[in-house]
């Protein structure tokens, strides 16, 4: 006999209009089904539509194409069965901790003595007990996001969605909370059928799910599946977790930069491509640490966050972004320093600007255009809004900005445009001396 089918996605798609009112897919034919007794784990790149699937499938939001199916029959609206855990906690905060778990019960109309008893319950189970009447803000964030997960099970739901539940929580407090959870569900202490995390946290995926799907980019979609058949509760340093580890990231740091193989490009950089947000402080930190014992130029990337201290949401980025601009290569889960990595880490303050600018205008084609027509314009300098325009057609406003943010910051230290916080223009060092720094 099969596992039943909770949850059934079919070529779903959904796009965004864009600020000129193009339309922007962020999602693209992705298939997924979620079983009874299993938990999901969704990884992949912000902005990759990890969260705006997770709202599609509670039936906060709707697809423009393909099938959504609950329990086999169409969803048209949010569905009384699944539940969501938020990032941001969520909570009202001039209720109580009580009120707040019974708000969702209030809403589907149930009495107030049916209300404390299924709250209390819960209270209970996820460690509550003595906080019922606590505001939100005499509570800790862990405590703040058990609330959260509390009212999403005081409904019973058939499924459970995760978004980022543990992402804004200290290290020890988020484990503590996830082992929490997986306890209730190894024991069935809740009615709660099937689960699906979206996480930035790799090892975290491995450890919680029994499936773990990354997420593909522009659009997304599911571009690689891995089963895990461990038994929970799981070693985080056994070595079939770690293997798990370099796999997911080998995986996660293949795609469009380099392979490595030194004479292999993989599709090379559009202009309105996202880029990496990634601190140059810390690129620059990755780089002298690669060069140092015990790595001596290669490093793998699970070994690298350990010793850095780094989270995947931190590291992955930065590894991404030294590819990209040809310092590292990134290949099976391992960063290596290239011979201009290398350069770069031998150089002194003001060579090394020099060398990434002369990399960012030669591997990421947005600089090299923002330089261009900086160079072409007699003034030396243009309003920021022509490139935010060229983003948007293909970026929500938002994603346009972060990225247009991130080429002005690596811009301004390669030193060859710089900008003006004040006015708004991007300029070449030498057309404007008034600076907002």
């Amino acid at each position: 006999m099969s596992t039943p089918l909770i949850v059934e996605l079919k070529s779903v798609g959904k796009s965004f209009k864009s600020a000129d009112g193009t339309p922007r897919t962020v999602l693209d034919n992705v298939d997924f089904r979620l079983k009874e007794r299993e938990i999901v784990a969704l990884l992949g790149q912000s902005g990759s539509g990890k969260s705006t699937l997770l709202r599609i499938m509670a039936g906060l939001i709707g697809a423009d194409r393909g099938d959504v199916l609950y329990r086999g029959q169409p969803l048209y609206g949010p569905a009384r069965g699944i539940s969501m855990v938020f990032q941001s906690f969520a909570l009202f905060p001039w209720l109580t901790v009580e009120q707040n778990i019974e708000i969702g019960l209030e809403a589907r109309g149930i009495e107030k003595e049916e209300r404390s008893r299924r709250a209390e319950k819960v209270i209970d189970l996820i460690g509550l007990s003595g906080f019922e009447g606590a505001l939100p803000r005499e509570l800790s964030g862990g405590m703040r996001q058990r609330v959260g997960i509390a009212r999403a099970l005081v409904v019973d739901p058939d499924v459970l969605l995760m978004d980022e539940a543990f992402s804004a929580l200290d290290v020890l407090t988020g484990e503590r909370l996830r082992d929490d959870i997986l306890e209730l569900w190894e024991e069935q202490q809740i009615s709660t059928k099937a689960i699906l995390v979206v996480s930035h946290n790799i090892q975290e995926a491995i450890l919680m799910a029994d499936r773990v799907l990354i997420f593909a980019s522009d659009p997304g979609r599911v571009k690689f599946e891995m089963r895990i058949d461990l038994p929970r509760p799981r070693d985080p340093d056994s070595a079939e977790v770690r293997a798990l580890v370099d796999e997911i990231y080998a995986v996660m740091t293949a795609g469009r930069v380099r392979s490595g193989k030194a004479t292999e490009e993989v599709e090379p950089m559009r202009l309105d491509d996202r880029l990496p947000e990634a601190d140059i402080g810390l690129m620059e930190g990755l780089l002298e640490r690669l060069m140092e014992d015990p790595f001596f130029g290669r490093a793998d990337l699970p070994q690298l966050g350990e010793e850095t201290e780094l989270t995947d949401e931190e590291l992955l980025p930065a590894a991404e972004a030294l590819a990209l601009l040809d310092f590292a290569v990134l290949a099976g889960g391992d960063m290596a320093l290239t011979d201009t990595g290398k350069q770069y880490v031998a150089a002194e303050y003001s060579d090394r600007q020099a060398l990434f600018g002369k990399q960012l205008l030669a591997r990421v084609p947005l600089a090299a255009h923002i330089h261009h027509s900086l160079s072409q314009e007699p003034s030396g300098q243009l309003k920021e809004e022509p490139f935010l325009a060229l983003l948007r057609e293909s970026l929500d406003q938002e994603e346009a900005e972060r990225v247009l943010n991130v080429a002005i910051e690596w811009g301004r230290h390669g030193e060859v445009y710089s900008y003006n916080y004040n006015t708004g223009m991007i300029h070449l060092p030498e057309a404007d001396t008034e600076s907002a720094d």
